[in-house]
């Protein structure tokens, strides 16, 4: 039973990373009007997750992620990869192999939060 269920993005402006995600990953979101903060559910094909303003400034940059860190398994790393680019996100860590599994990198979305994709490879190396 221990697993996760449910995941959460902050975001100082959501409309904008709702927009990213959306193009990213082709996630669909439902904006909920009784939360007592702007709200968004995210309804993806595995997981359920959502995207909230921020509720203080986010950490300044280059001091490491304080956070737990989700990886989204993708068909084609470099495809998303470019994706990603183009709708204003940033490398944080570029692609590398997990020998014998995948291919796996770090990004940055748009109010830099750290997140991952991997491709499954078990030809990586």
């Amino acid at each position: 039973m221990n697993t996760v269920a449910y995941f959460e993005i902050q975001a100082t402006d959501v409309p904008k990373a709702v927009a990213f995600y959306r193009a990213a990953f082709n996630w669909d979101f439902v904006k909920e009007e009784y939360f007592p903060i702007e709200y968004y559910r995210i309804e993806t094909p595995g997981m359920y997750g959502g995207v909230l303003k921020r509720p203080v400034p986010p950490p300044p940059m280059g001091t490491g992620t304080n956070a737990f860190t989700c990886s989204i398994q993708v068909e084609n790393f470099d495809a998303t990869a470019q994706i990603i680019m183009d709708n204003g996100g940033q490398v944080a860590m570029p692609k590398f192999a997990v020998p014998g599994r995948c291919w796996q990198g770090y990004f940055l979305d748009v109010d830099n939060n750290v997140f991952g994709i991997f491709e499954v490879d078990a030809d990586a190396r």
